[in-house]
């Protein structure tokens, strides 16, 4: 039977120091607990989100994985706690907790989880230096990062050196929205997470290729949450910008041109947007992916890929695990 992969899931450590007494600052997250069984993530003094046991017990993870179908999980922080606004040397030693975290859970339970690490992304020279050492090191297999860095967007000329130590060691990148667009628009309805994370997401992946990332680094692998978000809907409009305003290009080829190592999860819901994505990307791009362990989670994982008609056993075999497991460069 294949390897179902869940490679959109999120952990924390059960406590985190307290970085504001440490370096300053009020926007660290910290970890208020409720219960044996759940905490608050706490921001600025108010409740960020609610989490549960689910977040840092491996036990509790590995027992809904049973339950559920699922084989193995990817491992990638919270966004929250990327803090890419905080001093250099705070973050590092935030991501170094982190990523410590996460190969010492993948340590302990090989078979069940792949881990990605974090980086303080607004620093290139500490981020090359984080992520030799999460990859060459820690043996974790990939990074996560946002969609931005204190609003500056992906394709921003100080981010090169980064992306190009990533195509160099082969380095497979998460991105996940994070500090999201219009936020001062969207307070009610909880909309930060329904609209602002797809056009987050839309906006990073429209930079790389828009922007000449991938033009510059087209061996660059990266996969995109919530199935890219908004960005394969938006992708001929892109294009179009693209023929039109012929004054404005920085890449030879239209940005459609430049998604051939794009990947994205399944997060999408719906059979209809799938069907795009797969039309559009193709079914090897596609890789299974539920949020575990928040609300907006898919249950069952991997529900829209089953509810996908025309899909042959290969290819959903390919898309629950497969694929996962080749774009971190996994081996059983």
């Amino acid at each position: 039977m294949a390897t179902r992969v869940d490679f959109h899931t999120h952990i924390i450590p059960e406590q985190l120091p307290d970085f504001a007494s440490k370096f300053g600052g009020n926007r660290w997250p910290t970890i208020e607990k409720t219960c044996s069984c759940g905490a608050n993530i706490m921001v600025e003094g108010n409740v960020f989100r609610q989490i549960t046991d689910q977040c840092w017990d491996s036990n509790k993870r590995i027992e809904d994985m049973v339950s559920e179908g699922v084989d193995m999980q990817v491992l990638s922080p919270i966004p929250v706690t990327f803090s890419y606004w905080a001093p250099k040397e705070a973050v590092d030693e935030m991501a170094r907790l982190q990523n410590d975290f996460i190969a010492n859970t993948v340590r302990a339970n090989p078979t069940r989880f792949i881990g990605l690490g974090t980086v303080p992304l607004q620093d290139v020279e500490s981020s090359i230096r984080e992520m030799d050492r999460c990859m060459h090191e820690l043996g974790l297999h990939g990074i996560e990062i946002g969609t931005n860095v204190n609003g500056m967007n992906l394709d921003d000329p100080s981010l090169l050196p980064f992306f190009e130590m990533c195509e160099k060691w082969e380095v497979p990148l998460f991105i996940h929205p994070w500090e999201t667009l219009g936020r001062d628009r969207m307070p009610r309805h909880n909309f930060m997470y329904t609209v602002g994370m797809p056009s987050e997401t839309a906006l990073a992946a429209a930079s790389l290729v828009g922007g000449g990332v991938i033009e510059k680094f087209p061996n660059l692998k990266v996969c995109f949450a919530h199935g890219g978000g908004s960005f394969p809907f938006i992708l001929p409009r892109l294009d179009q910008g693209w023929k039109v305003w012929p004054h404005l290009r920085v890449t030879e080829h239209p940005p459609s041109s430049y998604t051939k190592n794009f990947y994205f999860d399944s997060l999408n819901y719906d059979p209809i947007n799938m069907k795009l994505m797969i039309e559009r990307f193709g079914v090897d791009k596609i890789v299974m992916g539920t949020d575990y362990p928040f609300p907006l989670r898919e249950l069952p994982p991997g529900k829209v890929i089953y509810d996908t008609p025309g899909l042959s056993s290969e290819q959903k075999a390919a898309m629950l695990g497969g694929n996962a497991l080749e774009f971190l460069k996994w081996k059983m």
